[in-house]
């Protein structure tokens, strides 16, 4: 018993001291957007939340898609750091089946296993919902993001998929708000 305890308080800060997110558990299985439709989600998004992660570090985040062949989406995801430069990642999103194409499996490097990228609700045109989540045994760790076609989005549809999230049990309160003020984000569009 000591030891799963000890195995416990040792992922545990592990997952402090790397901003992810651990939970104990399995992952839910949240339901995706029907009949998602990856030609209508194509395009530039702004981050508005995100949960922690290691690998976003600065503010005014941007993704954008591209269509590089069938079931497979181009991702180039951009932020600006707090030296002032430019951060970018560029990876590939691909539908893992096709009879369930909002859940897709991206990828930013060959050296890395594809990470889940679930579409759980979107317009196309104002808000996406998106999240992802990895078993590790006893835990699993969960990654979520609010992007917008606009660098801002509306409180009510902040909140509904808010409501979205935390029905599967996903902490809300964790998630983090992304600074996409126009004047501050101005090195973003040079």
């Amino acid at each position: 018993m000591k030891a799963v305890q000890a195995l416990t308080l040792t992922l545990l800060l592990v997952a402090g001291a790397s901003a992810q997110l651990l939970k104990s558990g399995k992952c839910p299985n949240p339901a995706v957007q029907p009949n998602f439709d990856a030609s209508r989600y194509l395009g530039k998004w702004y981050g508005i939340r995100r949960l922690p992660n290691t690998f976003q570090k600065g503010q005014c985040p941007t993704a954008n898609y591209t269509l590089k062949g069938p079931g497979v989406i181009g991702v180039l995801n951009r932020e600006l750091l707090d030296d002032g430069t430019i951060g970018s990642a560029v990876g590939t999103a691909k539908v893992k089946d096709p009879a369930e194409p909002a859940k897709l499996e991206v990828s930013f490097s060959e050296d890395t296993p594809p990470g889940p990228y679930w579409v759980l609700s979107t317009d196309y045109d104002s808000y996406t919902l998106v999240y992802g989540c990895t078993d590790n045994g006893l835990f699993h760790k969960e990654l979520s993001w609010i992007l917008s076609r606009k660098p801002t989005l509306p409180k009510e549809t902040v909140d509904q998929l808010l409501g979205i999230l935390s029905s599967v049990g996903v902490s809300v309160d964790k998630m983090i708000s992304s600074n996409q003020d126009e004047s501050y984000c101005s090195a973003m569009n040079q």
